[in-house]
């Protein structure tokens, strides 16, 4: 079978492997029909993800349909239309026992801490499939994964009717949360440099948008909301100055969520937490968020016109990594469709 390699930092190759075969129970063979490319694939090509080892078969964004499945497995079965889940735990450690399996001391991710999904055919856990309905199409489906990142945050930032939520980056992930937010009946202001992804924001639900380059965030953000702060204020430009931002424009009694993996030390002073009872958290991944997002999405309220800007067959991944590149940020999700 042909599969997606970075072979090492810098190095995307398109390479012949052995197809997998049952080796457990509860194994599932599944023939891979679309992977995504995420912010996540680009870095461990530039071997800037703390995480990735290598070589690495890429990709935590895909779906397909089940082919063959392990004697005990139970849930699904030949012929059926799936998405896989890409985390792996262990199930006993303090984080999975208490239901964040996310953040596992054991935790392994499929297509970063071992091989993931752009490849014809891959062996998987069943309990790491979700079937599909057959309203969702394969493209829509690759668009799964990102957007249980935008439910698990707002999950984590405890976003309620009504709150004022600013959301710093309008990039792929940033626009998964916006359609969270307002599926959450919340008000959503949105930040970017880019005009572009600006716009398509305003488009998809944003009730303001903001240049960040243009304008100052913290002083149109407390225009619109009098004074007061954003509710839950999302970080998903993620990098020290906007985590430092992000505290000083969240309202009393708000929530910061931060999504970023940034080494670079932030500083941020104890008393504009501690005056405003501020609640920070991080947000990895996503605990439970899968079928709340094929719900959501089999039910068409969940809008994802216009989000794949481009799809690919696998011969030409190294184009669609390029064309990424040379998107300039404006790409919001770029597909392989690996049954072409």
């Amino acid at each position: 079978m042909k599969a997606g390699i970075i072979e090492s930092p810098g190095v995307l190759k398109l390479t012949n492997l052995k197809e997998p075969v049952i080796e457990n129970e509860d194994d599932v063979i599944v023939k891979i029909k679309r992977a995504g490319i995420c912010g996540t694939d680009i870095h461990i090509l530039h071997g800037t993800n703390p995480f990735a080892s290598y070589p690495r078969i890429w990709g935590h964004e895909f779906t397909g349909e089940v082919i063959e499945t392990g004697k005990a497995v139970t849930n699904t079965a030949a012929g059926d239309r799936v998405v896989i889940e890409p985390v792996l735990s262990c199930g006993e450690c303090y984080a999975c026992r208490n239901g964040r399996n996310n953040v596992c001391v054991s935790l392994r991710v499929l297509g970063v801490h071992t091989d993931g999904g752009c490849r014809e055919y891959v062996c998987i856990s069943a309990k790491n499939l979700h079937k599909l309905p057959g309203n969702i199409s394969w493209d829509e489906a690759v668009l799964i994964e990102p957007f249980t990142i935008g439910a698990q945050t707002c999950m984590r930032g405890d976003v309620k009717e009504n709150d004022i939520v600013l959301i710093l980056g309008a990039g792929p992930i940033g626009l998964t949360v916006l359609s969270m937010v307002k599926l959450h009946g919340a008000t959503a202001v949105i930040t970017d440099i880019v005009n572009e992804k600006l716009e398509y924001a305003l488009e998809t639900g944003a009730d303001y948008i903001i240049n960040a380059q243009s304008e100052n965030v913290a002083g149109k953000v407390m225009e619109i909301t009098g004074g007061m702060g954003a509710n839950v204020t999302v970080d998903a430009v993620c990098t020290a100055k906007s985590f430092e931002e992000a505290v000083l424009i969240t309202s009393a009694a708000g929530r910061v969520v931060e999504l970023g993996f940034v080494n670079e030390i932030s500083g941020i002073a104890a008393v504009n937490v501690t005056k405003k009872e501020l609640t920070i958290c991080g947000s990895r991944l996503q605990t439970g968020r899968f079928p709340v997002v094929i719900d959501l999405m089999s039910q068409g309220k969940l809008k994802t016109d216009g989000f794949i800007t481009a799809s690919y067959p696998l011969a030409e991944m190294s184009e669609a990594f390029s064309f990424i590149e040379r998107s300039g940020g404006r790409a919001r999700k770029v597909i392989i469709n690996i049954d072409d």
